[in-house]
């Protein structure tokens, strides 16, 4: 009778962790699907975010599809920025880690900014990075 009550709880736990599992599964399957409409796409616990030409749309995953999703025009955009704990570094030379990352989208009138949250530095580095080349390349282009 002792022995069964040792391993119930280890019972629970592991049905808990693999109800885990297949919920996150269903999470990358629904963006799976949200993500084909976009040109480049990311998913993360956090936020999943795609670009379509100049437009960025982001929201939270969840086992249904994307939720409070919101889109935005890198035209709109005067600066992208790397924020670590809530501190902007540079994309070029960041953290290895951190314990809040985000990309800051700050609009061209200063009024409002956008922050999409990243689980990795280095991802969102490597996001941040790309999306400054676009929004380069992009006022280049309008400038012309």
């Amino acid at each position: 009778m002792e022995r069964g009550l040792i391993w119930l709880p280890l019972l629970f736990g592991f049905f808990w962790l693999a109800w885990q599992g297949s919920r996150e599964y269903q999470k990358v399957e629904a963006y799976k699907i949200w993500a084909e409409q976009f040109e480049r796409a990311k998913y993360d616990i956090y936020a999943v975010m795609g670009q379509k030409e100049n437009e960025i749309t982001w929201g939270k995953p969840t086992t249904k599809g994307t939720i409070e999703e919101s889109t935005f025009s890198l035209s709109n955009v005067q600066e992208i920025r790397l924020l670590v704990n809530n501190k902007v570094v540079e994309i070029e030379n960041h953290p290895p880690k951190g314990r809040k990352i985000e990309l800051e989208f700050v609009s061209s009138d200063n009024s409002n900014s956008v922050k999409v949250p990243f689980t990795e530095v280095p991802l969102a580095a490597k996001w941040g990075k790309f999306l400054q080349n676009f929004l380069q390349n992009l006022k280049n282009s309008n400038q012309q």
